[in-house]
């Protein structure tokens, strides 16, 4: 059997341990608002490092992980990788915000610099989040961040941030048994863009492991990873799917002597896309190092795989893509129900009443072309609310994604969605969509940016070729929508 775990080389600079040590159970033991020892759980984090488990991940809401993980660094004899995430609320990214907010990742770990910076955006409705990563290339350039990721995007905006030239090289995902949603969309992106994906979740909060085989489903959970993984369950269909895939499980680890966790892993490393697996420790209390290795001792079959895949099959799919458990019901998130967190989030575009007509009122999106054409983005009279012409125009002129129109697709209808919200409807209460395109060869790619937002709810629909739009935008797209009552 192996001694260490293998390495995966992110780009030619970074290579990195194919089991990451997570460390956002240090959340969790510290919810009672007591701070781990820094000191002692920085040498329970060495003993990772010093066998091969060397590439650390946290965020700046994992308690204090990245204190623990600064004080681990500086004690290594051979420094540990920092992988750690910034989170900040949607607002605007200004360089001073961004900046402060790398800054602070790098005071908290000790560094000059951080190896890999991942980026969480909790609505893309708010379009700052394309400014924020922006603003981390030119920190990147810098020397202050060697590489940058993004955590919970789904694969529409993982390929409109690499089309409009971020140097993504990672983006961080729950990957598992029960949740497969990063094996599809996702993963062709990917391929396509030379990305990679660091799954977490892959033992689904301790769930697809020996334990819990033919056993009854616990009355209730303590810790936040088990909450949140009990609604995945459930979601997929309940306790006896889950028993399904752990039988299924099973039957693989005994025939290659390993267990439950280490099929359930090996099972996402296997996906060609993922670069690693991030496994979450409990510093101090438990260490489960020489069985993660384990899993890299066998080869999983055809035969394997079809028995997991038969087991699966019987699972309900997680709705939506990646990420979508934080942007929308179902919420299947430690804490559960966040519509509030959402509800609070600032709307990116100002409502401006007309003091003329009650009855009327509009939103502006920034563009240069609003004042001198002298439209506004929408307009919402009475019940009817009207969407202009919308392309690809982020702030005042910089075109988005320039040469890629789904891409831009994606980018307008989050521009439109947004506006709409401003005006208090929402993508459901579209009744038209007018869609125009430079290259008729770009349909089927605009056709399933459109498909993703209003599949749930479509609406009315004319596709049009156009000899050309006015600069480099590929397309364009307006809408009408009906408030109800």
């Amino acid at each position: 059997m192996t001694t260490r775990p293998p390495r995966f080389a992110l780009t030619p600079e970074l290579e990195i341990s194919r089991i990451l040590t997570g460390l956002w159970q240090v959340a969790d033991m510290e919810k009672d608002g007591t701070q781990l020892e820094t000191d002692k759980a920085a040498e329970a984090l060495l003993a990772y490092a010093a066998e091969g488990f060397d590439t650390f991940d946290m965020a700046d809401h994992y308690g204090s992980a990245e204190l623990i993980a600064g004080a681990a660094m500086r004690r290594a004899a051979t420094r540990p990788l920092s992988f750690t995430k910034w989170c900040p609320p949607p607002g605007p990214m200004t360089p001073e915000i961004v900046r402060r907010g790398v800054q602070e990742r790098l005071d908290r770990l000790g560094v000059d610099c951080v190896d890999l910076l991942q980026f969480h955006w909790w609505s893309f409705d708010h379009p700052a989040w394309l400014d924020a990563l922006h603003e981390m290339k030119a920190l990147r350039q810098e020397g202050l961040i060697r590489a940058l990721g993004v955590t919970n995007f789904d694969a529409a905006h993982l390929d409109l941030a690499m089309a409009d030239g971020i140097p993504l090289v990672s983006n961080q995902v729950s990957f598992s048994l029960i949740d497969r949603r990063a094996a599809g969309p996702l993963h062709r992106v990917c391929a396509a863009r030379g990305a990679h994906l660091l799954a977490y979740g892959t033992l689904c909060g301790g769930f697809l492991t020996d334990r819990w085989l033919d056993k009854p489903r616990p009355a209730e959970v303590a810790d936040w990873s088990g909450m949140k993984y009990l609604r995945f369950i459930d979601t997929a269909g309940g306790w006896d799917v889950l028993q399904g895939i752990l039988r299924a499980a099973s039957a693989v680890g005994r025939k290659h002597g390993v267990s439950i966790a280490n099929v359930a892993t090996r099972w996402v490393l296997d996906h060609p896309a993922v670069a690693g697996a991030i496994v979450g420790v409990r510093l101090g209390e438990r260490a489960h190092r020489g069985d993660n290795l384990r899993l890299f001792s066998y080869e999983m079959d055809a035969e394997d795989r079809a028995l997991l895949d038969a087991a699966c099959a019987q699972a309900a799919p997680i709705p939506g893509d990646c990420g979508d458990e934080y942007r929308r019901p179902p919420f299947l998130t430690a804490s559960g129900d966040l519509s509030h967190h959402l509800d609070a989030i600032p709307s990116a575009y100002e409502v401006v009443a007309d003091p003329a007509r009650p009855d009327r009122a509009r939103v502006f999106s920034g563009s240069q072309w609003e004042p001198v054409a002298g439209y506004c983005r929408a307009l919402r009279s009475g019940r009817r609310i009207h969407v202009s012409g919308t392309t690809a125009t982020h702030g005042h002129d910089r075109v988005v994604a320039p040469g890629d129109a789904g891409a831009q697709a994606v980018y307008v209808l989050d521009k439109i969605v947004a506006a709409l919200r401003a005006l208090g409807a929402g993508p459901e209460d579209i009744t038209r969509t007018r869609v125009w395109l430079v290259d008729g060869a770009d349909t089927e790619a605009v056709a399933r940016a459109h498909g993703r937002v209003f599949g749930a709810a479509p609406p009315a629909n004319t596709l049009l070729t156009a000899g050309g739009l006015i600069g480099d935008y590929l397309v364009e797209i307006e809408a009408e929508a009906d408030l109800p009552g």
